[in-house]
């Protein structure tokens, strides 16, 4: 990565884990990081754990930034983080939202109308180097500007902002729901007689061959199913139970109310 400054605003969850995942990877040392919070407990641990500078002032971090990570609640006050980075960093830097339902015109009026801004939904998987994080620019902000810093935690989808709040619900909060499903899986297995140990190893198995199969020959789930089960065979009585369940349509109205909220969060209550 070229060497320049990045500056998180907010020092989170989601911040620490990609600036672990960058750090990590080797795409971002930790001297070119600096990160500002109102807890300073958090910065501490920041500082402790990631080597990463929590001690600077307010504007000398922002005049240095190149990119300015802006990671704090959508009820934060937004107005007043914009004044700074306004009053004190480069015109050309860059902002990176990762701020829930927050739109690039909102930010335009927060940070300035002409600054690079480009809107990030990361993924939860930042740890792993899986996981697709949603991207939306505005028409100041460049794909080379960003790219490789978002690289750090995973990999990269540039949406139009109408489809950021879908692809929140959907990809964003996926793990969730494959969570769930290999934690039911499992527990089917206990339930049929296998020891606990022995029908996690097998859930987890069965998902990471499951998604090799789809990836490896290129097929719909749909033929890879008519293949595995055989006329009156175990496969097929097992699926036609599962159709008589609510299981696709539950899991597609969960995707649903995910998209919902994340719309809501855009909204001061």
């Amino acid at each position: 990565m070229t060497k320049r400054r990045i500056h998180f605003i907010g020092g989170g969850q989601m911040a620490e884990a990609i600036i672990r995942a960058c750090i990590a990877k080797g795409t971002l040392p930790a001297e070119q990081i600096s990160v500002s919070d109102i807890n300073e407990a958090r910065l501490q641990l920041l500082n402790t754990k990631y080597g990463v500078n929590t001690e600077g002032r307010q504007e000398q971090v922002l005049s240095t930034a190149a990119l300015i990570v802006v990671a704090v609640r959508p009820q934060d006050d937004l107005a007043a983080l914009g004044h700074l980075v306004q009053q004190f960093a480069s015109p050309s830097a860059a902002i990176v939202s990762i701020v829930a339902g927050v739109t690039i015109e909102k930010l335009g009026s927060y940070f300035g109308v002409e600054r690079p801004i480009i809107r990030v939904i990361p993924n939860t998987l930042t740890d792993t180097g899986y996981g697709y994080s949603g991207v939306a620019l505005n028409a100041f902000a460049a794909k080379d500007q960003v790219e490789d810093f978002l690289l750090g935690f995973g990999k990269v989808q540039y949406l139009e902002e109408s489809l950021i709040d879908i692809f929140t619900g959907f990809g964003v909060a996926g793990p969730n729901y494959i969570y769930y499903f290999i934690e039911s899986l499992a527990d089917a297995g206990v339930l049929a007689g296998l020891p606990r140990e022995q029908a996690w190893k097998v859930a987890l198995e069965n998902m990471l061959g499951a998604v090799a199969m789809l990836q490896q020959t290129g097929m719909h789930p749909r033929q890879l199913l008519d293949i595995n089960n055989s006329p009156g065979g175990v496969g097929i009585h097992g699926l036609y139970e599962l159709n008589n369940s609510d299981f696709a349509a539950g899991l597609q109205r969960s995707v649903l109310a995910a998209v919902k909220r994340t719309t809501e969060l855009g909204v001061k209550e």
